[in-house]
């Protein structure tokens, strides 16, 4: 290389970013410092309580689990620079679209909970493309579906069976091959081991003695535990991941490159439709019922999920670690409070409180990215 075109050493056009700052610029920053002050608080204040027994553990995991899940879908749109507002109906819609099909059609459950993907996925496709293709605000577009889906749900139930709330589902599922998929638990075997070794608590009386408190892991925590990882490979690990930072980002500049910004879109509000289904079904599953009003107010949840765990609002910046670690929050300080004793209806100030500091901190890195004072 010549002189001439060497680099210069000392080039003040190059800012140089401290390590601090490069790590205060990670979008997970905010659900990992949250995780860690809610734990270390309600280890200090709930420790006697059983919170963190193997039986508490699995409260709050589970919790944690049903957050994570919608969670998930949520982040990725959100990084592509949308929302989506019919999350919450869309679960009702589709557990009460299983009851139907199984109840009322006489389907067998395996087809009903694949018929009810096909359908969810599908209007979730439509959600998208009228996003992109009339240019209107997913926000508005989806509010939109929001109470179309939660009437329809109503509507269909007392139609078809004058409730709003449809059971025996769980007999409807016995011997089905897809249920256990949902419903059911793995390592089993482990656990009846540790128990019988007195390594976890068992039961102590009734039918169920020397049975482990903990018998398994639901199905719920290992679908949640497999989109985490299946959405923070594809967001970290592929072009196609990069495509979703392009799109939320600046869409105008992705397609100048190539980028295939409507189909991203549409295939993100596609995968948040397919989070809301897996939620459903393990739902149905584990009550053994679907309920017109079942989802409410979910999509909220997990947008603030999503905000906590680091998302900018605006799109193109994000994490699925991130938005993990804020449904982890969500599940450990809703059930803790429970555990410590404290009135339930502080969730809510909670919530406030953090979605505000949250999106406090988000402002600030937003800033540090750009350069904005």
């Amino acid at each position: 290389m010549s002189e001439a075109s060497a680099p210069p050493e000392d080039d003040e056009r190059v800012k140089e970013i401290s390590g601090f700052r490069k790590s205060l610029m990670r979008p997970d920053l905010g659900g990992i410092c949250g995780a860690i002050l809610v734990f270390v608080f309600f280890l200090l204040t709930a420790f006697d309580s059983g919170m963190f027994s193997p039986a508490g553990v699995m409260n709050w995991s589970i919790v944690s689990a049903q957050f994570m899940i919608i969670a998930v879908g949520a982040c990725l749109l959100m990084i592509a620079g949308e929302f989506d507002l019919s999350v919450g109906s869309m679960i009702g819609f589709a557990g009460m679209s299983i009851a139907l099909l199984t109840t009322s059609a006489g389907l067998p459950m395996w087809m009903a909970i694949i018929f009810t993907f096909i359908i969810c996925v599908a209007i979730g496709a439509l959600n998208g493309w009228l996003v992109v293709k009339t240019g209107l605000p997913s926000f508005i577009v989806t509010l939109a579906f929001l109470f179309i889906l939660r009437g329809v749900t109503i509507f269909a139930a007392i139609a078809t069976t004058r409730k709003t709330i449809i059971g025996g589902l769980r007999e409807e599922a016995a011997g089905d091959w897809l249920a256990p998929f949902f419903g059911g638990k793995v390592f089993t075997g482990l656990f009846q081991w540790m128990g019988e070794n007195g390594w976890i608590e068992t039961f102590s009386r009734g039918t169920r003695e020397g049975q482990p408190v903990v018998d398994g892991i639901p199905m719920l925590i290992v679908w949640a535990i497999v989109l985490v990882i299946f959405g923070h490979f594809l967001l970290t690990r592929t072009k196609f991941g990069n495509w979703i930072f392009a799109a939320g980002g600046d869409a105008q500049a992705a397609r100048y490159t190539g980028v295939p910004v409507n189909r991203v879109k549409i295939l993100m509000f596609m995968f948040t439709a397919f989070c809301a289904v897996v939620f459903a079904t393990c739902q149905v599953m584990e009550f053994g019922s679907a309920g017109a009003d079942r989802g409410l107010l979910k999509e909220f949840e997990a947008i603030i999920s999503v905000v906590i765990g680091g998302a900018l609002l605006t799109g193109g910046y994000g994490s699925v670690i991130g938005a993990a670690l804020g449904a982890l929050i969500f599940g450990v300080v809703q059930q803790g409070l429970f555990f410590a004793g404290v009135e339930s209806s502080l969730f809510r100030v909670f919530l406030g409180v953090i979605l505000l500091l949250a999106v406090i901190l988000n402002t600030y890195i937003r800033r540090a990215i750009t350069g904005e004072k």
